[in-house]
């Protein structure tokens, strides 16, 4: 089978994707546009032969490469990059080149977050309100309907990029100001201090979920940012049943296969509010944190999917993964010396963020695990410490 991975290089965690890629018995082939030899050994050895585009965002450019790749290797059988960045260029190419996976009708329902309203509502799952603008001169009038606060976002984007909170009617007047309507923004009341939660998985061949798992923030995403607070988050040990079956309602009624997802909620009190379905697996390191949670290699489960084998049942029962990270511009208390010998082997995880993810997260990743709440509350509480100054 012949496997074409878009974008092998970046980002640096998902490398291990080809390889088990590889490992699974697939001729693997990459496109991306860092030179060959800026690619580790490992890389290079997972790969059977690598075309180095000068840009990955030139759909002509790409569109040459896989027929380069289709002529000298034969048949294309899959693309795929597991990143959101390449959703639509990687649909592009399946239509072209009649590659099974998502094409780009398949997509509207994931890539407008107008689209995917409707379909949280036809799965039943509580949703919160919103509505599109394509002009300036509906957003007083969406104002009015939804009320302040609002938040404002590209109703087609990537993540948190974009996202602007409005919290009274001088930001929505600044909002006004710059939005240069060249993308239509979705709009949807701002629910203060409500924890962020996921229902994320699986999906193998038959549309079935076959692993699923879940993650929920210490605050809100935005807050984060503005006042770069100190960044969190925690990999469920055991999701909520209501939680779970909304998701599950939710992956039937948008019917992808084959593929991750990452679908995010509010608490609201004892229920949920459904906010956005993500075609991919949770962005960052967070894979490797369901990993760690769950005693499982993800990347491996989806290549035995491919490949139209059954994933491997994990042995251990799941237990809490606490992500979290330290700022450079913090001083405290616990460096990482401290927390290696503090934790043992609970500490699972350290590595350098990028800096494109700095602002939002931090600087230096860690992974702990925990099997109580109240040891995840003392993780947060021991590495968060500040150095009195």
């Amino acid at each position: 089978m012949n496997f074409i991975v878009t974008s092998p290089f970046y980002p640096e965690n998902f490398q291990l994707f080809t390889n088990r890629l590889k490992q699974q018995g697939f001729n693997v082939l990459g496109i991306g546009q860092e030179p060959y030899d800026q690619l580790p050994q490992s890389l290079k050895d997972d790969l059977t032969e690598y075309y180095k585009v000068n840009d990955l965002e030139n759909i002509d450019e790409v569109k040459r490469a896989v027929a380069y790749l289709f002529f000298k290797h034969g048949k294309i059988d899959r693309i795929e990059s597991q990143n959101e960045y390449w959703l639509n260029l990687e649909a592009e190419i399946r239509e072209q080149f009649n590659i099974p996976g998502n094409k780009p009708k398949d997509l509207r329902k994931v890539k407008f977050k107008s689209e995917m309203k409707k379909l949280f509502t036809k799965a039943g799952v509580p949703t919160v309100p919103g509505k599109v603008a394509n002009k300036k001169g509906t957003i007083n009038r969406i104002v009015k309907e939804l009320g302040l606060p609002l938040v404002a976002k590209p109703n087609s984007g990537v993540g948190s990029s974009g996202t602007y909170k409005l919290k009274d009617q001088e930001a929505v007047a600044q909002f006004i100001a710059d939005w240069d309507e060249k993308d239509a923004y979705f709009f949807e009341p701002y629910i203060e201090d409500a924890k962020l939660l996921s229902y994320d998985g699986l999906i193998d061949q038959n549309g079935e979920i076959v692993f699923e798992t879940g993650l929920y923030y210490r605050d809100p995403t935005l807050e984060v940012l503005k006042y770069q607070l100190d960044y969190g988050y925690i990999i469920q040990k055991e999701l909520p049943e209501k939680l779970r079956a909304y998701g599950q309602a939710i992956v039937k009624q948008f019917g992808m296969k084959e593929r991750f997802f990452h679908i995010e909620f509010f608490e609201d009190g004892d229920d949920y509010l459904v906010v956005e379905y993500n075609n991919r697996v949770a962005g960052g390191y967070a894979i490797d944190m369901y990993n760690f949670a769950n005693h499982i290699d993800l990347f491996r489960q989806y290549a035995r999917i491919v490949d139209g084998k059954p994933i491997e049942t994990p042995n251990e029962p799941a237990r809490y993964c606490v992500a979290i990270t330290h700022r450079d511009q913090n001083t405290y208390a616990h460096d990482e010396v401290a927390l290696r010998s503090h934790y043992g082997d609970r500490l699972v995880f350290s590595k350098r963020l990028p800096d494109a993810f700095a602002a939002l997260q931090g600087n230096q990743f860690f992974g702990i695990l925990a099997d109580t709440e109240a040891e995840v509350e003392e993780i947060f509480n021991y590495v968060h410490q500040h150095k009195e100054s």
